[in-house]
């Protein structure tokens, strides 16, 4: 009895397994994991280009952005300009002295007036038990040597200060205090009234308001419609 002819040779399960056929299938159900595994890869890459997309892998878009207006920038111009009159007035002033402290931190040289600031609430303290701790504080801040904010001090100033911690008065930190107050005087405060962030406090303008730059009109589609051309010029 002859062997009856089949359309799908594949469903021949008694033809040899040499067959070419076999080779075909076999070499086709490796291929299919491959096949398979593009797309997924496809769209890993696809979640992944989302993903960075987002707001929060920009972290440093946000720098770009203007901060919200400070005290300093709604200052009047008259107020501002009191400031330049002596460095005490401007200290005198709460937004004038953030502003003084805003341009410090520019120059990296804010220990100044923060060592300024704590001998001032120092000499406020009303008993004698308050005057140690924060005496040791600013000493281990400000004055000792390689302190984490060591302010510039001639060597006398340093070490009378240094004599005077372990019992300290209202009056320790008097002479270190002047020193500083001297240095921010004849150095920092000319260069801040320099400033342009003064200058423009000054001049009434706010500097977290860039100026608006007016962009030059350009023809667009719109413009041309309903004109109709003239042909008689050709």
């Amino acid at each position: 009895m002859e062997n009856p002819l089949l359309l799908f040779p594949q469903l021949n399960i008694s033809a040899s397994k040499d067959k070419s056929y076999y080779k075909v299938m076999k070499s086709t159900i490796k291929e299919e994991p491959h096949k398979a595994s593009k797309p997924g890869a496809k769209q890993k890459r696809n979640r992944l280009s989302l993903l960075l997309q987002k707001p929060e892998f920009h972290g440093g878009d946000h720098l770009a952005k203007p901060e919200n207006s400070t005290k300093a920038a709604n200052v009047p111009p008259e107020e501002a300009v009191k400031w330049g009159e002596s460095f005490d007035k401007l200290l005198s002033e709460k937004a004038g002295l953030e502003a003084f402290t805003k341009f410090l931190k520019t120059e990296f040289s804010e220990e100044n007036i923060e060592f300024w600031i704590a001998c001032e609430d120092y000499k406020k303290s009303k008993t004698a038990h308050e005057l140690l701790p924060k005496a040791k504080t600013i000493y281990e801040t400000f004055i000792q040597k390689d302190a984490p904010k060591e302010v510039n001090l001639d060597f006398q100033t340093k070490e009378v200060t240094s004599q005077n911690i372990g019992q300290p008065i209202i009056t320790t930190f008097d002479r270190a205090q002047n020193t500083v107050y001297r240095l921010m005087e004849q150095d920092s405060y000319p260069r801040f009234l320099r400033s342009d962030p003064y200058l423009n406090l000054v001049k009434g303008r706010n500097p977290s308001r860039p100026t608006l730059r007016r962009r030059s009109r350009s023809f667009t589609v719109n413009d041309f419609k309903g004109v109709r051309p003239d042909f008689t010029v050709w």
